[in-house]
């Protein structure tokens, strides 16, 4: 069976085309820059690799590509758009409407429009490259995976705020938890690394979008992001935790607009708001020389990761593993090295010559004598996707 993975974001679209299940990669791509004249495809079939730019308008105008690329003559992969049985989509809010990966119907649509409000950067494109797909691929099923599924399992004491009880029974307003795909993916190959019978373990992901789970035997019972995937950890252009009060100040004392609140907590927050920058790779260049503003963005957003590792330490009553996944959590030493300092009150040793290895393999960076395993896990969202997917339709 093959199944296309799309992975819409507001400006961007991932997409992998496996073969299920023997979960073999046919090809890989991403547009980036989607509504500029100079938006950005890579695309990876067969091991090749090719890299062009190109004016894409829409999500429309980015999967009309993508459909000619994979059907190219010289490097496309399918000869017509019916082989693709399945298109699986990554949808990030579902409120506690979906508890499972689900066929798409109009019913599905519309709730994944009303969800949209809570997730303004992503839930518009998810369900744009949703409508597309069903165009160009007619005859495929469209399934979606919510981000919001894996959470679920968060007990009520974790997931209900301190608000009137009505707001939480009548209008669904409580802990939903993001990113629950890729949390569900390296748990459990976690999980299956330790070979443990029962686990307690922190999963960190970090890219733009940030978020952390604590995961007991396999299933989340709390995770940073909450109501929307605007709070706890410092991401790339959003704030994370913060005073509401705050939020009252703008609007009543510096004459914010609500909209204008929005956008600073929301697209000008963060470490773009620290710094300037939002791309971590120029703010630790700019730290290892000195800048003391990308040096002290670097410590407020580590110390904010140091404070939700000890909370759930203390909510599972111990851990066995912490996992680094996603672009920076893999691929950021300087992160986890601050990440993991000072922590030795909790039997966590960092090897610092382990962490400087680069791989794209799962991998051990803690110190023999360390009672807690580091691990670093790719993820790969896209292929549990597909497999989700195929379970539901076979």
């Amino acid at each position: 069976m093959k199944i296309l993975i799309i992975n819409s974001g507001s400006s961007s679209i991932k997409f992998q085309l496996m073969d299920m299940p023997s979960e073999r990669l046919i090809c890989s791509g991403l547009v980036e820059r989607i509504g500029y004249d100079d938006a950005i495809i890579n695309y990876k079939p067969n091991g090749d690799s090719y890299k062009q730019t190109y004016p894409i308008k829409s999500h429309k105008d980015g999967l009309n590509k993508i459909v000619e690329l994979l059907l190219d003559a010289d490097k496309g992969v399918i000869n017509n758009t019916n082989e693709i049985e399945v298109v699986g989509h990554r949808v990030v809010h579902g409120g506690n409407s979906f508890s499972n990966t689900t066929l798409i119907t109009a019913e599905v649509k519309e709730k994944i429009h009303e969800y949209a409000a809570l997730a303004p950067l992503h839930n518009p494109g998810n369900l744009e490259g949703i409508l597309v797909s069903e165009e160009i691929f007619p005859s495929a099923k469209q399934v979606a995976i919510f981000d919001t599924a894996f959470h679920q399992t968060i007990p009520e004491k974790a997931k209900k705020y301190a608000i009137p009880n009505e707001l939480y029974e009548k209008h669904g307003i409580q802990v939903y938890g993001f990113h629950g795909t890729s949390h569900q993916y390296v748990t459990e190959k976690a999980v299956a690394y330790l070979g443990m019978g029962s686990s307690k373990i922190i999963t960190i992901h970090l890219g733009n979008g940030c978020s952390m789970t604590a995961v007991k035997d396999g299933k989340s019972i709390d995770t940073s992001l909450g109501f929307t995937p605007s709070n706890g950890l410092v991401m790339g252009s959003r704030s994370g935790d913060i005073d509401h009060a705050v939020i009252f100040h703008l609007v009543n004392n510096l004459k914010y607009s609500l909209d204008e609140v929005k956008t600073l907590l929301t697209n000008k927050s963060g470490m773009l708001g620290l710094t300037g920058k939002m791309d971590l790779r120029d703010i630790e260049a700019e730290a290892e020389k000195g800048n003391k503003e990308c040096i002290l963005a670097l410590a407020i957003s580590t110390y904010r990761i140091k404070k939700y590792i000890g909370a759930y330490i203390a909510a599972m009553n111990g851990l066995d593993a912490i996992v680094f996944s996603a672009g920076i959590g893999e691929n950021s030493s300087v992160i986890r090295g601050l990440v993991c300092s000072d922590l030795e009150v909790f039997g966590i040793y960092l090897d610092a010559a382990k962490n400087e290895v680069k791989s794209s393999e799962l991998r051990e960076i803690n110190k023999s004598e360390s009672k807690v395993k580091i691990l670093v896990i790719p993820t790969n969202e896209e292929l549990e996707i597909a497999k989700q997917a195929f379970d539901l339709l076979n």
